[in-house]
């Protein structure tokens, strides 16, 4: 189920802190919660946060006001989010097992 009071907001500067993103879309209607992506190894931010309103109308206005407008000096992306898509999991990171490689000693 899509969830069309939920916004993915993409291109942010990296100093962008949830209390800004809270204050500059609360002028489009109220803000119920702010979800900035942080990468899990570094604790900075990824530049893109989802952002939900009580309303789907206030999220739509959302997005007419900002898509594509400047906020701390970088263009935003402002758009419906879209359900986290099903992925296939990752394989390995680099690990290789020497099984069946012929090199097994005899």
């Amino acid at each position: 189920m899509q969830n069309e009071a939920r916004l993915f907001v993409g291109n942010l500067a990296y100093q962008t802190m949830e209390s800004d993103l809270t204050e500059y879309f609360s002028q489009a209607g109220v803000v119920s919660s702010v979800d900035l992506i942080l990468d899990k190894f570094t604790g900075r931010s990824k530049g893109f946060a989802f952002v939900e309103f009580s309303s789907s109308e206030e999220a739509n206005k959302a997005v007419e006001m900002f898509h594509n407008k400047e906020f701390q000096g970088r263009l935003l992306t402002v758009n419906v989010a879209r359900p986290k898509e099903e992925r296939p999991p990752r394989s390995g990171g680099g690990y290789r097992s020497q099984e069946g490689s012929g090199s097994e000693a005899r």
